[in-house]
């Protein structure tokens, strides 16, 4: 992932296709060492194509993936009513606990 971010930070800041000591010097910089063999396969993988197509392709396919936001959002109302009710079985709890006539130090 961090020579894909190397790459893409390259490309924005100017440069059409980026080369591999491009992205080594960028690594570099910020003091994260790279490895030859995933850098070419990166700049291999990417050559000869465009980078904003890419992305719409990509946006297309992540349109698609289902992100369950409803089921968490409808799971967090279903936990935050359930809190209440526990809270009260501890309360009740404490409460009989003193209910039995004495204390620890006494």
């Amino acid at each position: 992932m961090k020579y894909l971010a190397a790459y893409l930070l390259l490309n924005a800041g100017g440069k059409a296709s980026p080369a591999a000591a491009d992205i080594k010097s960028l690594l570099k910089s910020v003091g994260i060492e790279s490895e030859e063999e995933r850098v070419s396969s990166l700049i291999s993988a990417l050559e000869k194509k465009d980078i904003a197509e890419l992305m719409a392709e990509g946006k297309e396919k992540m349109s698609s993936v289902p992100t369950g936001g409803a089921a968490a959002a409808s799971g967090a109302a279903a936990a935050s009513s359930d809190a209440p009710a526990a809270e009260e079985k501890e309360e009740e709890k404490e409460e009989s606990d003193d209910d039995m006539g004495f204390g620890l130090f006494d």
